[in-house]
């Protein structure tokens, strides 16, 4: 009788962690959505006690004196994490894919997660003339 529990119990701990963990392959491997925002990098910093992520934030402005909207996100890849510190102040537009339902901060304190960086190189506007000549009439 009691080999009989034992072997129930072990059965149901067993199920336990496989459910849990295609749980976590599903979540991480699942994108909820994915696009791109565009601003300036505000801070990027690798955090955690455990497993260090790296964190950082941008600052997307709309239009000059508008208050600026700050995305938080997330980055695995230290290469693409060495690009942004490189384009630090700069303005960028970060490609990211989000996971949602993640098990444990210990893959990101966010749900965004960027997957690459490029920066944004604006031409200067064309300034138009003050005076513009008036086209000649032949008389």
């Amino acid at each position: 009788m009691k080999a009989n529990l034992m072997r129930v119990l072990l059965i149901f701990v067993g199920l336990l962690f496989l459910l849990a963990a295609i749980w976590v392959w599903f979540a991480l491997t699942w994108s909820y959505s994915s696009g791109e925002r565009a601003g300036y990098v505000q801070k990027l910093s690798s955090k955690g006690w455990l497993c260090k992520t790296w964190e950082g934030e941008i600052a997307m402005v709309t239009m000059p004196g508008a208050i600026p909207e700050k995305f938080e996100f997330t980055v695995r890849d230290e290469a693409v994490a060495r690009q942004i510190n490189q384009l630090a102040g700069k303005r960028v537009v970060l490609h990211y894919e989000q996971y949602k339902f993640l098990p444990s901060s210990c893959f990101g304190d966010t749900e965004y997660f960027v997957e690459g960086v490029r920066e944004v190189r604006e031409s200067p506007p064309v300034a138009a003339p003050l005076n513009p000549a008036l086209p000649q009439t032949p008389r």
